[in-house]
């Protein structure tokens, strides 16, 4: 059995523990700014959260943006969500993690009807994505001072 759990974060607790993980990757090992890390989208997207089972540790965290909401990440794409926030703890990095809180991502993307996933990855990820089916598309790009590729997995 895994040591980690991932679930849809639906409680405020959980959204606040995805949060803090969030802050530790990005605010602080990454320095973007705190005021752009949070926006308008976390009140509607779908969360993800993994913890540990020992303890319930927040481990990582996600987030799906579907409908209108992910029409400006997608160019507008009919059924494509869009991945994002994605963040592991520097601590529970090498255990799988990542890997199950994408696939809980596709899996809320599927249950909403969804045919495909799009997602903005930092270049330094690019082949964790590609392991897991995502293909990049487009021009590089910066967000927050961090080199970006847009990426496509079709579900």
């Amino acid at each position: 059995m895994s040591p980690f759990l991932v679930r849809e974060a639906v409680t405020d607790e959980d959204r606040e523990a995805g949060f803090a993980v969030r802050r530790e990757v990005f605010v602080v090992e990454q320095g973007v700014p705190e005021e752009i890390e949070y926006d308008a989208y976390d009140a509607t997207a779908v969360h993800v959260l993994a913890v540990r089972r020992a303890d319930g540790t927040a481990l990582g965290t996600g987030r799906l943006l579907y409908g209108p909401d992910a029409a400006g990440k997608t160019g507008g794409a009919e059924g494509v969500g869009s991945l994002g926030r994605l963040a592991v703890a520097k601590t529970a990095r090498g255990l799988g993690v990542g890997v199950a809180l994408v696939r809980a991502i596709e899996e809320a993307a599927r249950a909403r009807g969804l045919a495909a996933v799009d997602l903005h990855a930092q270049t330094h990820a690019l082949r964790f994505y590609e392991r897991l089916g995502y293909a990049a598309y487009g021009a590089e790009f910066h967000d927050a001072g961090i080199p970006h590729l847009a990426m496509r997995r079709t579900l």
